[in-house]
C-alpha cells in the first residue's frame, strides 16, 4: 500500500482514544472549557447515563462567530500562541483537540454567543471539519455542547462501556470533585428521571473561628450542595452479610480553607 494521508474523521477517532474513554471523560472535557470561558454557572443534563445523551450549558464569555467553526478543527485554540505560552498555561486545557475528538465519536452540536452580538449561533459536526452550517440561534450568553450517541460510530469501543448506571456514577464523582476545585461556579447536574444535583456558588464562612482559629475561618469557604437522588439500592446477593446503606442526604455543605 502506498502512502498517504488520513482523512480527518479518522485522524479525530485515533486521537480521540486519547482524550475520550467513557463519558465522564466528555463531560470532564466540556467542564474545564467552561470554567476557562469565565462561567459562574454551569447547567449539566445527562441522559442513558451519557451514553444517549450529555448537555454542559454554562454562562460564560462565548465563542465569537467567526471561531465557533475553528473550535472544531484539531490544535485550534485560544489559549496558547507561542512556545513560550508553554510555560505559563493557565487554563485548564491547550492542546485544542477535546471538541474535535468528542464530535468524531457522537453527535455533538455547539451553540454559542458572546455579550457584543444579537444572537447565538449553532454548527452541527461529525468530525470531518469540514462542510460546516452556521445557523442563529437564540441561546443567551455563553455556550452549550450538547454530545448524543457517544460511540453510534465506533460500536467496538461503546461495548466496552459499563452499564448507565455506573458511567453515571463516574460522571457524578467528577462533577462533585470537581465542583469541590472551583469556588467560583455553580453546578447542577440533572439527569433521566428527575434527579438533581446542585452545588451553589460558595459563600465566605462566618470570622467566628470556633476552635479552628482566626486564620482558617477568614481564609474558608463554605459549599452547599443538595440532591433529590434516591438512596442507592444494595447490589449484593441475597443472604450475604452487607450492611445497608443509610439513608441519602438531601444536603451537604463542604468546608474548604483557601491558606492564610
Amino acid at each position: 500500500m502506498r502512502i498517504h494521508s488520513l482523512p480527518p474523521q479518522l485522524i479525530n477517532q485515533i486521537a480521540a482514544g486519547e482524550v475520550v474513554e467513557r463519558p465522564a471523560s466528555v463531560i470532564k472535557e466540556l467542564l474545564e472549557n467552561s470554567f476557562d470561558a469565565g462561567a459562574s454557572q454551569i447547567d449539566i443534563d445527562i441522559e442513558q447515563g451519557g451514553i444517549g445523551l450529555m448537555r454542559v450549558r454554562d454562562n460564560g464569555c462565548g465563542i465569537d462567530r467567526e471561531d465557533i467553526a475553528l473550535a472544531l478543527s484539531r490544535h485550534a485554540t485560544s489559549k496558547i500562541s507561542t512556545l513560550d505560552d508553554l510555560h505559563q498555561v493557565e487554563s485548564m486545557g491547550f492542546r485544542g483537540e477535546a471538541l474535535p475528538s468528542i464530535s468524531s465519536v457522537a453527535r455533538l452540536t455547539l451553540i454559542s454567543r458572546t455579550a457584543e452580538t444579537e444572537c447565538a449561533w449553532r454548527i452541527e459536526a461529525d468530525g470531518r471539519e469540514q462542510d460546516f452550517d452556521l445557523q442563529p440561534d437564540p441561546h443567551p450568553q455563553g455556550t452549550t455542547v450538547v454530545v448524543q450517541d457517544l460511540f453510534y460510530n465506533t460500536p467496538a469501543r461503546r461495548k466496552f462501556l459499563k452499564t448507565e448506571k455506573t458511567e453515571f456514577s463516574h460522571i457524578e464523582t467528577l462533577i462533585r470533585r470537581m465542583a469541590l476545585s472551583r469556588f467560583d461556579a455553580g453546578i447542577k447536574l440533572r439527569t433521566t428521571g428527575g434527579q438533581c444535583w446542585t452545588c451553589r456558588l460558595p459563600q465566605r464562612k462566618s470570622s467566628r473561628s470556633g476552635g479552628s482559629g482566626k486564620s482558617v475561618a477568614r481564609n474558608s469557604w463554605k459549599m452547599h450542595c443538595v440532591s433529590n437522588s434516591p438512596p442507592p439500592a444494595c447490589d449484593c446477593p441475597a443472604g450475604s452479610a452487607c450492611r445497608p446503606f443509610p439513608a441519602a442526604s438531601r444536603t451537604c455543605s463542604f468546608s474548604s480553607s483557601t491558606g492564610a
